[in-house]
Formats: structure tokens, sequence, C-alpha cells
């Protein structure tokens, strides 16, 4: 029984306390700090914690903001230390390696963590600020963490990781102090709250006011505080970090049984139970006005309320981009990451992006169910923003690739990508549409070119091409091009992809508009060896690489050579050069091509 009480309480909250936080440090800024709301704080007080050494020359500083709730204990600092709130991201030899690293995370201004807040004393009256301290914004506590980060002698970060919250900051961050970070990973966030998210942090700012021990905020020297309205606040906020498929999970097999806990809230059913105990023990480690004031942070942030608008705040950052979503987040969900990810796209930033198929809901930033995709893709992108900064020094660059420890394994060659390579002139700008795990795109960028970025649709690919140091975008193809602009790159290649393709027309006229010219390579089933098999009652197997059958094949196109230039003719898409290949030799075939190339590549144009 008591596994199952255990298991049923368990959450993304279970390894916090309100326990002094052993290793913190604390800085003092002395006023008085103008905030950008108007208010003045006479001093700011910051507590923070570091991990790992700042080497020499000072390349290795990785900040993290942390949500809502989160404080400055990201990770433990050893066996004996309390466990942090992202343990399973950061720590020696972890996603965020505190070997190579050097780790930095405050406690965030406003909050009740040792960093100044409103349950903090006012050098000025001797009292705590309660209700007097005054709006603050999240440039506020952006700026405050950019003065810590400058007390410690970094002028500019390797990267800034956040989520939720900590991802508003991020953002704040990189359109604001663009040339202090080289690259940014904002997860499981957006541009601004939803109007439905806004909508219970409402509920929830009202449940703490309304509550009769709020006393006007005044309640520091009372008995009791708003411990019923907190708490009340709290289970509304954990709504919103699950999903519908993890709670039903969690508790629908026995959603009749409630647990029996010390709380004068309901507890007939076993969501009851759960709410009851996360928002009890809340209540024993955070500030209800602490609450009101970084809630109203949260909801006032906004980075841009049009297209137009973010396209103009992303083009003031100077840094690589990876957005993480998760496609169970209804707090932020998965179309606001996009809506980032098409802005810095238009902007022509260095971005990647990843929707993460998760059951888990706003908290899978924080759980280790899917922290080998989101962790794997922090760890690679770190990485390779170490050797951005080492592009002129060779030798720290085999350095960091040897510590790295994980080297790309050999690539398969394909038969069409030398033909490919060998139409695309130098220092050109490329967009490879499924790019797979990027053997192209990296051959492309070895070569020099100035420009090369990936768009595909599977999880485990988008993973790889960041491992090998790509841009990538996850996207469905069959949706468009939307997030590019005219003519925005020399180049649209699809590779062996056009057979898989369902809107085809829709895809060719997107990639006629967005790449002056337009490679596509496909299997020819005019092949004799293909038409052999039909002859002989059998599908055609079109990649000699896969063991897929017809079964389990993602091709839903079969065509030849001369039905593309028929397709052609039709769209009035002009065939500057055409390539046919015989995969077994390797060889160009000259003559008869429709019956003895299995590989055609062609350049297009409108």
């Amino acid at each position: 029984m008591a596994d199952e009480v255990n298991d049923l309480f368990d959450s993304s909250d279970s390894v916090r306390s309100g326990k002094p936080l052993e290793y913190a440090q604390t800085i003092v800024f002395p006023g008085p700090i103008k905030l950008t709301t108007g208010g003045i704080l006479p001093e700011i007080r910051v507590a923070y914690e570091t991990y790992g050494e700042l080497s020499p020359h000072k390349d290795n500083a990785v900040l993290i903001f942390h949500a809502l709730s989160g404080d400055s204990h990201v990770a433990a600092h050893n066996e004996n230390d309390d466990p942090g709130w992202w343990d399973v991201l950061v720590g020696p030899g972890k996603y965020v390696d505190t070997n190579r690293y050097f780790v930095i995370c405050a406690n965030v201004l406003g909050g009740c963590r040792g960093t100044t807040g409103p349950d903090s004393v006012n050098p000025e009256t001797g009292k705590e600020y309660g209700m007097n301290f005054p709006p603050i914004n999240v440039a506020d506590i952006v700026d405050v963490q950019r003065m810590l980060v400058e007390s410690l002698g970094i002028e500019r970060l390797l990267a800034i990781i956040g989520g939720s919250l900590g991802g508003l900051m991020a953002l704040d961050w990189g359109v604001r102090y663009p040339d202090s970070v080289s690259g940014i990973v904002a997860i499981a966030t957006g541009a601004r709250m939803t109007m439905q998210a806004l909508a219970f942090d409402v509920v929830a700012r009202n449940a703490i006011m309304s509550d009769p021990h709020f006393y006007g905020g005044e309640y520091y020297d009372k008995e009791e505080g708003p411990s019923t309205g907190l708490a009340i606040a709290r289970m509304l906020g954990h709504i919103t970090y699950l999903s519908q498929e993890s709670m039903n999970r969690k508790f629908n097999a026995d959603r009749n049984v409630g647990r029996k806990i010390d709380t004068s809230f309901e507890t007939k059913f076993s969501v009851g139970s759960y709410l009851a105990y996360q928002g009890g023990k809340f209540v024993e480690r955070f500030d209800a006005n602490s609450y009101l004031a970084l809630t109203l942070a949260l909801d006032a942030f906004d980075l841009g309320p049009s297209r137009e608008a973010l396209i103009a705040a992303m083009r003031r950052s100077m840094c690589r981009w990876l957005f993480v979503s998760f496609t169970s987040d209804w707090l932020f969900p998965s179309f606001q990451a996009r809506e980032l990810v098409d802005a810095a796209i238009a902007a022509d930033k260095r971005v990647s992006y990843c929707g993460i198929k998760s059951d888990c809901g706003h908290d899978a930033f924080l759980l280790e169910s899917e922290s080998n995709v989101y962790g794997g893709l922090t760890d690679s992108f770190l990485h390779h923003l170490s050797l951005d900064w080492q592009n002129n020094d060779p030798e720290r660059r085999d350095q960091l690739n040897a510590d790295y420890g994980k080297p790309t394994p050999p690539q398969k060659e394909r038969v069409d990508f030398d033909t490919i390579l060998s139409l695309i002139p130098p220092k050109t700008r490329i967009l490879d549409l499924g790019c797979g795990k990027g053997e192209l795109l990296l051959r492309l960028k070895e070569r020099g070119h100035d420009r090369v970025m990936g768009v595909e649709i599977e999880e485990r690919r988008v993973l790889q091409c960041v491992e090998n140091g790509l841009d990538v975008i996850m996207a469905d193809l069959n949706e468009g091009l939307k997030s590019f602009s005219d003519h925005q790159f020399d180049f649209v290649v699809l590779s062996m992809t056009l057979q898989r393709i369902a809107n085809v027309e829709i895809v060719l006229k997107e990639m006629l508009r967005v790449g002056a010219r337009v490679i596509v390579s496909f299997p020819n089933l005019g092949y004799r060896k293909y038409r052999s098999r039909l002859d002989d009652g059998r599908a055609p197997v079109t990649d000699p690489r896969s063991d897929k059958n017809w079964y389990n094949t993602k091709d839903v196109r079969y065509m030849t050579i001369a039905d593309f230039e028929e397709f052609c003719r039709e769209k009035g898409c002009k065939i500057f050069r055409k390539v046919a290949l015989n995969s077994e030799t390797g060889k160009v075939v000259a003559d008869r091509e429709n019956e003895d190339a299995d590989v055609v590549v062609v350049v297009l144009g409108s």
C-alpha cells in the first residue's frame, strides 16, 4: 500500500522541499535599482549555485533558468546532497555535463528561495515587502540574472537553457542581450501565454487573494497565512502540467479510491488525493506573494503579438536556437514553439526544432521518460556550440571532440549524393527536405557552404542531425513550407523522398517558391529489374539498403522517369538537367535510361 501511495503522489515536485539550500551562494547588488515597471528596490540579493569549473578562457559557462516554482538547486552537488529539480539533465557525465561546463542557476527575482522577493526584508523599513514589493516583468528577472553573470566575470555565455517560465526568460535574454550568448535552448515555452493558460493563472491568483488569511498580502506576522488559497493555486497548476493521457494512466485504474491524508480538501477520488497532497506540500516551501508576483510577470510577457513582431524580435538575436516542445503539452502547446521557429527562420537565424512525442504533458521536460531525446538534443547542441566557438583553434576543437567521446559513426553512401553535390555550386545556400540523419548536409557543410539546413519528420532523425551539428526543423512536408520565404535558399533538395510524399504538387510548388533551383532524386520504377519483379507478380523494393517490404515501406508513390517528365510538362516546371544512374554499377546511364537506371536526379526551375 505504501508503494501505491508513493506512486500516486509522485510528480516533478517530488524532489523539492523547503529545506535550506546548503550550497547556495549569495551576492548583493546595492541600489537603488530601477525596474522596467518603474518600481525601485534599495538592493537586490541573489541566491545562486554553480557546478563545475569555469575554463581559463571563460568559454564554457551555461546559465539555466528555472520554471515558476523552481530554485537555484538544479542538481545535487555530490552523492550526499539532496537531489535537484533537474538532476536528470545536469551533473557529471550527464546531458549538461558539469565535467565540461560551468553551470550557473539562480533563484529568480521575486522568488522566495534566497533571492529578493516579497518575503524578503526591506532594508529601508525592517519589514517584509509583502504587497509593497514592486511589480516585476520577465525583463527585470533577466536583468538581475545578467548582473549575476557579469559579477562572475563572464562576458559571453556558451548557452542558456530554460523551460516554461525559464524559456520565456531565455527568449527575453536572446533578443535583448544578443551579443552575450552563443546558443539558447528554449523548452516547452512560447512567445506568450495562451488565453487558456492565462485564465488558469487568474483563477489561481483569485484563490490566493480570496483566502481569509491573505490579509491584503500582509500575513507574515500572522499565525496563519493564505495556505488554502496557495494550495488551490498549486492544484490548478498541477492540472495544467499533466495531460489527459498521463492523468488517465496515473489515476483511472482506481479513480474512486481516495487516499487518507491530513488535509481539509476533498479526497474522495484518487486524483483529488493527488492534488490535495501536492497543494499541501507546495505551501511548505513557497510564498503566496511570490506566486502572485511571478505569475503576473509570466502572464504579462509578450515577445510579439503577431508574426511580424516575432520576426522583428528574432531578428535582434545573434545566437543559435534550439526549440523543444512536447505533443501533449497544453500549457505551452507545440504550435507556440512553431511560431517561434517560423519567426527565427524568417529572420534567417540558425535554428533547430524538435516536437517530441510524449503523453506526459508540460511536465515532460522535467521527467526521465523523455530525457533521452530532449537531453540528447541539448547535449549535442552544447557540444557543437563549443566547437563553433573554437573555429580558429583546431587543437582546442580536437580536445573538445576527444572529451565528448561520441564520434559520428561512418555514413552509408547513396548513389545520388555525388551527383547532387556536383550539381550544387560552392558557397550556395541549401535546404534539404526529408534530410534523414543529415548525410548530404554534412558533406555540404564540410565543403564550406554558407548555409545548410534540413527538414525532417522523424524524431530520431532530428536528434541525429543535431548530433551532427546541423540545423534541422521537424516538420511535415505535406503541409508545405510556409515557414520559409520566397527564394530564401539557392537550392532546395528532395533526395529519395518524393515517393513518400502525399501532396506532391504542393511540395514541388513550394520548393520552387523557396529555392532558386530545385534538385529532386527518386527511384525509377521503370527500371528493368523492378519491372521483372512485377512480371513475377512481386512488388518492387526500391531501396536496396533497406529491409522494408511492401507492407512496411513508407513509399506511397511509384513513378518512372517518363511519368515525372510528363508531370513537369503539365505543371510548367522546366527541367534544366537530368542525370540517370544505376546504383549497382554507380555509373551514369546515357541510353535507355527508363529501363537501365534505377535512380534519377533532376534539376528544376520555374
